[in-house]
């Protein structure tokens, strides 16, 4: 949800120019007086929300763009996607719609999604782990069956799946809105990031990964999964990525830019020693993912 400088409030049509760029009524895109009704209003309360936590990302942003320049409203239009896409993220998973490409493709897409499942699962992780942008919680069931699991988005829409998913496998995690970039509050002994590190710009890596450093107890995991540059990764309709930029369509047509980085494994083990990581090592499934641990 983007900040709105002026507007027309959503609920009673009257024109509204804000006061300062923190203004919720920016965000929420709704006029003063609608805001102070909005305990009366179902629809109020909701854009309320919305635009608290749109509020709450963009700071989180800023604050992160201060210790690593990024590239103007990357953050922005990577939070405005993912909230937009979460309905159909899943489809990207099971090879549904759009994403289906024919019975050969879709069995090499199956097959390496086993493979990273099952690496996954004989990882050593345990205690208190924290999996960042955690979208749909597609690894959160697993995740949450090797300890106690704190699980992070941005978004309200795609943790909102998450918690159904868990609790259709009759599991518990403790799920939060947070920003992957935010300061780490604690240190645990496991942080996993699925399809999150492709999302981080090359400039940026050094910083996230001595966030994730931060979040460790001495000895702590990391652990990722990530993509590789398969043709075949993405919807039928999807656009090559050209400079570490990717134009996502959604099914109705809205398009998105958003950074989307393919690391090289050797890449990614050099920035994590540099990092303060030690025994990093990357592997790839046959073709469409990428798998990194690393200890702190």
């Amino acid at each position: 949800m983007a900040f709105h400088e002026s507007f027309q409030c959503l609920w009673c049509g009257r024109p509204h120019q804000t006061r300062g760029p923190d203004d919720i009524e920016g965000f929420a895109q709704l006029c003063s007086e609608c805001v102070g009704r909005a305990q009366d209003n179902e629809f109020l309360r909701f854009r309320l929300r919305q635009g608290l936590h749109a509020r709450s990302a963009a700071a989180a942003a800023e604050t992160a763009s201060a210790a690593a320049p990024t590239a103007p409203n990357a953050d922005a239009d990577m939070l405005a996607y993912y909230a937009a896409r979460a309905p159909e993220y899943d489809d990207w998973y099971l090879r549904r719609g759009r994403y289906s490409r024919g019975p050969i493709a879709d069995m090499a897409w199956q097959a390496d999604l086993d493979a990273a499942t099952m690496w996954l699962d004989g990882l050593p992780m345990s205690g208190e782990i924290v999996e960042l942008a955690a979208g749909t919680g597609w690894w959160s069931p697993l995740l949450a069956q090797k300890g106690e699991l704190s699980l992070y988005d941005v978004n309200e829409e795609p943790l909102d799946r998450a918690r159904d998913r868990l609790l259709a496998h009759g599991l518990r995690a403790h799920i939060h809105i947070r920003d992957a970039w935010e300061e780490p509050d604690r240190q645990v002994g496991a942080v996993f990031a699925g399809f999150w590190l492709s999302h981080v710009q090359r400039e940026r890596l050094p910083a996230f990964l001595a966030l994730v450093r931060r979040w460790l107890k001495p000895g702590g995991l990391f652990a990722l999964i990530d993509s590789r540059p398969d043709p075949e990764s993405g919807a039928k309709d999807g656009v090559p990525v050209v400079n570490d930029v990717a134009i996502r369509r959604l099914a109705d047509g809205r398009e998105f830019r958003i950074p989307k980085v393919f690391y090289e494994p050797e890449e990614l083990e050099a920035a994590l020693r540099l990092a303060g990581f030690a025994d990093a090592d990357m592997a790839t499934t046959n073709r469409f993912f990428l798998l990194g641990r690393a200890t702190a």
